[in-house]
């Protein structure tokens, strides 16, 4: 892994605490009640892991500008949502995003904006 790539996912870990804190405390995370998801906390924190894999994958990959492309988890299937500049960038974000462990599917919904 590229050094920027372990700097910035060593700066996004402590976020990732806070999540876990919020959802133990009731708290609204990822703009809905957290109260309501069916998800167990061990679930969320899990799916928190694979999004934070996914985009450390994602940002470590040359050519391809990981900011423009949002990683989201619920129950170990990833979304992937944004631009990329080539069908190429897309289907290698999609390829990075199923190699992660524990991933069941990738929804690959990345638009092709050269």
């Amino acid at each position: 892994m590229k050094p920027a790539a372990i700097a910035c996912l060593i700066l996004a870990l402590p976020c990732l605490g806070g999540c876990v804190a919020a959802v133990v405390g009731g708290a609204a995370a990822g703009g809905y009640y957290v109260g309501k998801d069916d998800r167990s906390a061990e679930r969320i924190a899990a799916d928190a892991a694979i999004t934070a894999d996914v985009k450390a994958r994602l940002i470590a990959e040359p050519g391809i500008r990981s900011l423009s492309i949002n990683v989201d988890t619920f129950n170990a299937n990833v979304t992937l949502k944004g631009d990329v500049k080539t069908a190429a960038q897309r289907a290698t974000a999609e390829q990075l995003a199923r190699r992660v462990k524990g991933v069941k599917s990738v929804r690959n919904e990345l638009a092709v904006k050269g």
